[in-house]
């Protein structure tokens, strides 16, 4: 009787589930009904919640994994444009987002702190299922997405390889069988320009084309305080065009391609050591204690060429087959970008302390994932088997002068003249003896130039066993191998316009006359710890392997059809690789294990639903990249650790009535060091059980309510506060500014967000109109410091969080 009833459950689900568009939520919100299918609500339940986290589709509720979702609703409460807008309402998610070209994303703790290519991130991102690569390319406009599913814990089994940390599973809106049009305008504060549009167009029975296209323009908040002229904003236009094909009656088809142009300035850096009158130098290396708060000062940028561009192409054909026992996926996947980051690093208009960086990267990659699953009424499984392939270069610049070498030179005592400089000094030597040529003012440039070869190859295969009505077993494993080819090629600095007055001086006898030789103005300033000296000009190559068996246990119990408490085992790793600065360099997998315990509870008759779950993981052999300032010039190392941690997650949603829903989300964690030191040039280090910086608390808390005004439409308020706490010093991180409060400002201090959206909609849902603030009570944080300067040239430039917008938008829908 009980496999009766099971396959009667079993064939219910399938019935309900098969055919349905997957619905989304707000925040970890409500599932909206769709104007295709619309459905009374039972005034006494939740809207369902569908996700497809375990490869499968299934409720939110019956998911044992620690998980929220955000929809297209939530999107717009927050007027969001990428996943860097979205990071504050979930908890323990952290996406810097101030160069979209160079992100950085961390989930409970876990980060990759290492911008190069050599490097893989630690939190997966997919977009339909594709692994989206290398950072440079996953922070793109959220263009025609119906869900973000943000996975927390390893996923190693699920999605594979870089989801130590955790997923976030990028769902795109697919074309339908309906014709409609939307449009929306957004008008802002600091000259935001916001433009989307989409049409729907069925093409017969079986087909359908979806296009997209946005366009996204702003002035940016910051001026220069010398120029006025704007510093920062956006320029970026996106498209999409999806069209899907039903070739049987079995058999579908889905093609995609997503293109996006970016072309702004680079983002801005405000100087805050205090600088004496031109052409004085600051003290080197630059005192704490004296340093500005930047949110009360003038921001001043002289970069040559301040730019952050990125073209971006990418194309997925995916078919899904269905044969009586089950599906057949493949999934097919090609994407391509170029980016170019080129910042200001003094935060100065000086001459005299000129420097920019530069990054550069030219990516492609290729990916092809076949997947098999099937439903008995005891099992559910997935399986199959996946090849990545990448092609990528870099290049890491370091951009200044003659005249600001000369600054590091004299503040470093590298230069044996009576004045302390070296350029300076010659010059005016050459001036006394009326030769026209001077060695200041020349453009100096040295760079890392890095090349990459990846091929990664899986299988795996994941199986819920339904022991009986109430207890399913889950086992889960996949394996993965890569083997990435690497080179390093540093070259000597290049200045061609010194080298060829030196050549000059030289041809003329002048450095036999002064007793110094050509060769003692020719040397590098960034790139210089020993194993790049040992190989200037040459290029080193390296080539390795790495394998990893990523198993996936989990036990889920249903006490009640409203309550399940499951435990699980997980184990997620990051693919070995290389630091692009450091030739040489090479490192294993880092592999993190992670055990959960939760539950999930469902009280219907009060329409509340909450989640909580506890966990503990450990995080061996961590990379992080950091700079050395204990050398006379700063150098990147790479060091390597462990990391524990454990931590709390809840999550609750409220329908308090047909107008009015609550959902509130929550995290706990204590993340601290295991086997880990810092050489600080004095010794090493021992931060062994000292915090690893992530806050103890982060949390999120929103709410709306919806007035019915009949024939006059809908009128819908929109409320939500994101908190996260002050980050844990260490003792290493106190000593580099990164968790520390100076006299005038903090770092790392607790930071709070709140976003209100009003919005109506006309009766038919043709017209909507809507006014909104991010950030209403202006709330403004001390993001990072940059001190690659600061030995050297005794600058230190900060970045500053955005200030409050608000604007107004207006749409339209056919």
């Amino acid at each position: 009787m009980k496999l009766i009833q099971r396959g009667l459950v079993v064939g219910m689900r399938r019935a309900l589930f098969g055919g349905c568009l997957l619905a989304a939520s707000t925040g970890t919100a409500w599932a909206q009904q769709t104007e295709a299918a619309p459905a009374e609500t039972d005034a006494t339940t939740l809207d369902r919640i569908l996700v497809t986290a375990q490869s499968r589709e299934q409720e939110l509720q019956d998911v044992p994994i620690a998980l929220q979702v955000l929809d297209d609703r939530m999107i717009q409460d927050v007027a969001a444009e990428d996943l860097g807008d979205l990071d504050s309402f979930v908890p323990g998610l952290q996406i810097n987002s101030v160069q979209p070209t160079q992100p950085s994303i961390a989930l409970r703790g876990i980060s990759t702190d290492d911008f190069g290519i050599g490097t893989d991130p630690a939190v997966g991102v997919f977009i339909d299922g594709v692994y989206t690569g290398r950072s440079g390319g996953i922070l793109l406009p959220l263009t025609d997405v119906e869900r973000i599913e943000v996975l927390k814990g390893p996923q190693g089994t699920l999605f594979g390889r870089n989801t130590a940390a955790g997923a976030v599973s990028v769902i795109t809106k697919r074309p339908s069988n309906e014709t409609e049009a939307a449009a929306k305008l957004r008008l802002g504060n600091y000259g935001k320009q916001y433009l989307e549009a989409m049409a729907n167009i069925p093409l017969s029975d079986r087909a359908a084309l979806r296009l997209n296209g946005l366009l996204n323009t702003s002035d940016g908040w910051l001026q220069d305080g010398a120029t006025g002229k704007d510093l920062g904003g956006d320029n970026v236009w996106a498209t999409r065009a999806a069209l899907q094909l039903g070739i049987t009656d079995n058999t579908t088809a889905l093609l995609s391609w997503d293109h996006e142009n970016l072309d702004q300035l680079g983002r801005p850096t405000t100087g805050i050591v205090p600088l004496p009158p031109a052409p004085g130098l600051p003290v080197a290396p630059a005192d704490p204690l004296t340093y500005l708060d930047p949110r009360d000062i003038d921001t001043f940028n002289d970069t040559a060429a301040s730019a952050e561009w990125r073209t971006f192409d990418g194309v997925t054909l995916i078919v899904d087959h269905s044969f009586e026992w089950g599906h057949l996926t493949s999934t097919t996947a090609w994407r391509q970008f170029d980016a170019l980051n080129r910042v200001e690093e003094d935060g100065t208009n000086r001459p005299n302390l000129y420097l920019d960086s530069t990054n550069s990267e030219s990516n492609e990659t290729r990916y092809q994932e076949f997947k098999f699953s099937g439903a008995t009424d005891r099992l559910d499984w997935v399986a199959g088997a996946s090849y990545y392939e990448e092609e990528a270069s870099q290049t890491s610049e370091i951009n200044t002068t003659t005249t600001a070498v000369d600054s590091a030179v004299s503040n470093l005592g590298l230069a044996p003249t009576p004045d302390g400089t070296l350029f300076g000094y010659f010059s005016q030597v050459l001036g006394s003896f009326g030769i026209p040529l001077t060695l200041m003012d020349h453009a100096w440039n040295e760079q890392f130039y890095n090349t990459l070869k990846t091929k990664s190859y899986a299988g795996f295969g994941d199986v819920i066993w339904h022991v009986n009505d109430k207890l399913n077993l889950t086992f889960g494993l996949r394996y993965t191998r890569d083997e990435k080819d690497f080179s390093w090629f540093n070259d000597l600095r290049n200045a061609p316009t010194l080298d060829a007055t030196l050549d000059a001086l030289d041809a003329a006898g002048f450095f036999a006359l002064a007793g110094v030789p050509k060769e003692f103005f020719i040397f590098d300033l960034a790139f210089v710890d020993p194993p790049a000296m040992m190989n200037k000009g040459l290029t080193t190559r390296a080539s390795q392997s790495w394998s990893d068996w990523s198993p996936r246990l989990v036990a889920d119990y249903h006490f009640s059809d409203n309550l399940m408490g499951f435990v699980s085992l997980a184990k997620g790793y990051k693919a070995g690789g290389y630091n692009a600065l450091q030739i040489g360099s090479e490192f294993d997998n880092e592999d993190v294990w992670n055990a959960e315990v939760g539950i999930k509870h469902t009280l219907p008759e009060a329409r509340l639903a909450y989640n909580v779950s506890v966990f503990s993981y450990r995080y061996d052999n961590r990379q992080s990249i950091r700079l050395d300032n204990t050398s006379a010039i700063p150098r990147f190392v790479v060091d390597t650790g462990d990391v524990e941690a454990y931590g709390v997650d809840f999550d609750m949603r409220w329908q308090v009535s047909d107008a009015f829903a609550i959902d509130f989300n929550a995290e706990y964690i204590n993340s601290k060091y295991k086997d880990y030191s810092v050489n600080t040039g004095a010794g090493l280090l021992d931060l062994n059980g000292q915090p690893t910086g992530e806050p103890s608390w982060s949390a999120a808390l929103g709410g709306h309510y919806t007035w019915v005004l009949g024939d006059a439409g809908d009128l819908r308020l929109a409320l939500r506060h994101a908190y996260r706490g002050a980050c844990r010093a260490n003792d290493y991180s106190r000593g580099q500014g990164d968790c520390t409060s100076f006299p005038n400002f903090s770092t790392g201090e607790s930071q709070n967000r709140t976003d209100v959206r009003l919005g109506w909609a006309s009766a038919g849902g043709h017209w909507t109109w809507a006014v909104y603030g991010n950030n209403v009570f202006d709330n403004q944080y001390v993001g990072q410091l940059n001190v690659y300067g600061r030995e050297a040239f005794g600058t230190v430039g900060a970045v500053v969080s955005e200030p409050r917008t608000y604007g107004m938008e207006v749409g339209v829908k056919f």
